[in-house]
């Protein structure tokens, strides 16, 4: 059931906008005075019309003519003012919602990128976009149109009211007591169709989300033969976003019918009105004829206002849905004061200390618990255990994708919670499990790491990482674009364009988070020679599940359960024939 504040709440909701508006007050001035200029010469018609009626077709038989044509003339030029303070009001309104779009949709996504990865534990990424798009849409309509349209209607309803107050007051009274009839039905109306409109854009973006998550995943749900599967989940989700759009089309449509009738049965009245008060000798022709039409105007302004008011409503739910993104805060942000720390020559020293640490999904669970780890510059240490023992989550808080809850992490002394978010991951380069490649060319998706590189510098980068054979062999070398996230290229190529792309970079902390464990025999051998090249002068921190590509690792942590419970050299841990000499036997014995 809709609350008492729902007006209030959608006057609020469109406030939201209000930042967006205000560095364009020069174009929105402009827009108003064309709006009254409009108006007016609106207004001014029904009064030549008038002049028309009773002063040309009374003159006398000689002077008609020509009192005619100066009349016409008049009506003419109205006609003129009008068109041309139209047309002006027009591109400056559609203007407005263009820019006012674009940089509310450029606002949302720049925060959206943002958001710590705990944002995205609980928002799928369909929903974002579909408010990047349908929503904004949606506002990018009533500002360029409907709030112009509306507000329009609302100069002249009010200003055919005001020219009944000064010709006919008691008609005006009449009046006033019928749009009391037209207006209140319309509001209860209203709310209804904003509840439904909120209700409609979130049915939407379920089914924008199913499509992004399939899509991203097409070759899994081939390999699963379960195409039909989701096409019909797909189906469902739009289903119920067509039901929902039908109740609040229904809503909609007797709105427009109501407002309709009752407009049709006050113009009718006022030229019924109007007709007996001729009879009786109270107007003249040409006052009835002035009075039918600001009765009219204002029953056109009503009509247009209650279709405006629906679009108005429609937009304030889709405005909802933007500020609730825009308000979101992320838990990791750069301090007010950021550090500046010092860069050490060989490499980044990294400290762990007392490190305990719950994601925000398993509040019960230590993903890591009492971690503490010492890196100094130049050394490469790995981090190994099974699945869930918590190495991924030591590279998502150095990066400060998460805070820990207790303990600190600091680098080159300084801690990370000092440090400028962009400072700090400026440190660090990281070559994921799943490289990600771009939709751009090769070349472009290197120098991702560092976009102001020469062409020079990222050709030394893909020697350095062992891809500038087969770039070169591509059609059209560095420049050929590799599709939507490398789908033209092996896995192991795509990895050592990742690599390349760290290179670029050229950070002092290297993350390498089991770059080989999905590649066969020859690419992992590329691979980890492109690594092995990547790694020289910096400090590397590596993940990985093939124990035969940590060996040459200064040092080996093993974790379990989010805790070390082994360190040391692999022939050293081999010895101890603890957990890490376990997970040995059972990789090398296969």
């Amino acid at each position: 059931m809709q609350s008492p504040s729902a007006p209030a709440k959608s006057a609020q909701s469109l406030s939201g906008l209000l930042p967006f508006l205000r560095p364009y007050r020069v174009r929105i001035a402009l827009a108003c005075l064309f709006l009254l200029t409009a108006a007016t010469a609106m207004l001014l018609f029904p009064l030549a019309l008038r002049g028309m009626i009773d002063l040309g077709l009374s003159a006398a038989p000689g002077d008609r003519v020509l009192a005619l044509r100066e009349h016409f003339l008049l009506l003419f030029g109205v006609a003129v003012a009008l068109g041309l303070s139209s047309a002006a009001r027009f591109y400056q309104v559609s203007w407005l919602g263009e820019r006012v779009t674009a940089d509310l949709r450029n606002a949302v996504y720049a925060h959206v990128l943002e958001q710590s990865p705990e944002f995205f534990e609980s928002t799928q990424t369909g929903e974002v976009l579909s408010r990047l798009t349908t929503d904004t849409t949606v506002v990018q309509t009533v500002i360029g149109s409907s709030f112009s349209l509306g507000l329009r209607n609302l100069v002249m309803g009010v200003g055919a009211l005001v020219m009944l107050v000064v010709t006919h007051p008691y008609v005006m009274v009449q009046v006033l007591g019928v749009v009391l009839l037209v207006v209140l039905p319309a509001m209860w109306f209203g709310r209804r169709v904003r509840r439904l409109s909120r209700a409609s854009q979130d049915r939407v973006a379920d089914s924008s989300a199913i499509a992004a998550e399939v899509l991203n995943a097409i070759p899994v749900v081939q390999s699963y033969a379960a195409e039909t599967r989701e096409a019909q989940r797909f189906s469902g989700a739009t289903e119920n976003a067509f039901r929902t759009g039908i109740r609040r089309t229904k809503a909609r449509a007797a709105l427009v019918a109501f407002v309709i009738i009752a407009n049709a049965a006050l113009m009718l009245w006022g030229l019924y009105e109007g007709t007996q008060a001729v009879l009786r000798g109270e107007l003249t022709a040409g006052q009835l004829g002035q009075a039918v039409l600001y009765v009219g105007i204002f029953a056109g302004a009503i009509a247009i206002l209650g279709e405006v008011y629906g679009d108005l409503l429609r937009a304030a739910g889709a405005t909802e849905r933007l500020m609730e993104l825009l308000a979101s805060r992320s838990p990791v942000a750069s301090p007010a004061v950021p550090v500046a720390a010092p860069r050490l020559g060989a490499g980044s020293r990294v400290e762990f200390d007392g490190i305990r640490f719950f994601y925000p999904s398993r509040p019960a669970t230590p993903a890591l618990d009492r971690f503490d780890l010492d890196v100094r510059p130049g050394e490469t240490v790995a981090l190994v255990g099974p699945s869930g023992a918590g190495k991924s989550t030591v590279f998502q808080l150095l990066l400060r994708f998460y805070d820990p809850q207790e303990g600190r992490i600091v680098v080159d002394g300084t801690p990370i919670r000092d440090l400028g978010l962009q400072d700090l991951r400026d440190r660090i380069a990281l070559v994921p499990q799943e490289a990600v490649i771009f939709s751009a060319s090769a070349r472009e998706n290197i120098r991702y790491g560092r976009p102001g590189a020469s062409d020079a510098e990222v050709e030394a980068a893909a020697r350095g990482a062992f891809a500038h054979d087969f770039i070169a062999a591509l059609p059209e070398g560095y420049d050929t674009f590799l599709g939507e996230r490398g789908v033209r290229l092996s896995g192991g190529q795509r990895q050592r364009i990742a690599i390349a792309r760290a290179m670029l970079k050229n950070p002092p902390l290297l993350l390498l988070d089991e770059a080989t464990s999905a590649l066969d025999a020859e690419s992992e051998r590329m691979v980890q020679a492109a690594l092995e090249s990547a790694m020289q002068g910096r400090t590397t921190l590596v993940i990985a599940h093939r124990l035969a590509t940590v060996q040459k690792a200064h040092r080996i942590i093993v974790l379990d359960h989010g805790k070390i419970v082994e360190a040391g050299t692999h022939e050293a841990l081999l010895a101890a024939q603890g957990v890490y000499a376990r997970l040995a036997a059972l990789q090398f014995m296969t």
